[in-house]
């Protein structure tokens, strides 16, 4: 490969790290061709985007990106593939569902949520993680528990108070 090609691929791959919020690194090496569009597909189906790329050039776009993700680069050895997703725990839950009866992908990296998780151990907990919007929606919804729950009483209190003053009224 040419200077100037390696150069306009890093340039894309560094685009592409700045464009998304989360990075996974996989091995996805050793899967048929059949595995591999089945992979592919599942990747769009979630809105992953899943490129096979030459460590040496995934280290300099990281090195060039907005992030500090240096502490991935302990990972970039053998094949390695990235998955970049706007959701926290998508590729870990694609990994995990895909691995069923496989062994790959391998999971060997991601910054997730402004955090590194290194090393295969990390994917249940990367599973676990939720999202911003999902952390909005949680507060939300306790939120909206007690309030939801003043509303049901007043609104019960308000037939049994009609029903007393009926009541009352009835009895003069």
């Amino acid at each position: 490969m040419k200077k100037e090609d390696k150069k306009v691929v890093i340039e894309t791959l560094t685009e592409q790290v700045n464009t998304y919020k989360h990075l996974y690194v996989s091995d996805i090496s050793g899967l048929d061709a059949v595995d591999t569009q089945a992979l592919r597909r599942a990747c769009f189906n979630a809105n992953i985007k899943l490129v096979q790329v030459k460590n040496t050039l995934l280290r300099k776009a990281l090195e060039n990106a907005n992030n500090n993700y240096e502490e991935l680069f302990s990972v970039l050895k053998g094949d390695s593939a990235i998955m970049l997703s706007d959701t926290g725990n998508g590729p870990a839950k694609l990994i995990k569902e895909f691995r069923k009866g496989k062994d790959k992908p391998l999971f060997k990296g991601a910054f997730v949520e402004e955090c590194t998780y290194v090393g295969e151990d990390q994917l249940e907990s990367l599973i676990s993680i939720k999202s911003r919007d999902e952390l909005i929606a949680d507060i939300i919804t306790m939120l909206q528990s007690p309030m939801q729950n003043v509303i049901s009483a007043l609104q019960s209190g308000q037939n049994t108070i009609a029903g007393v003053v009926k009541t009352l009224s009835e009895k003069e």
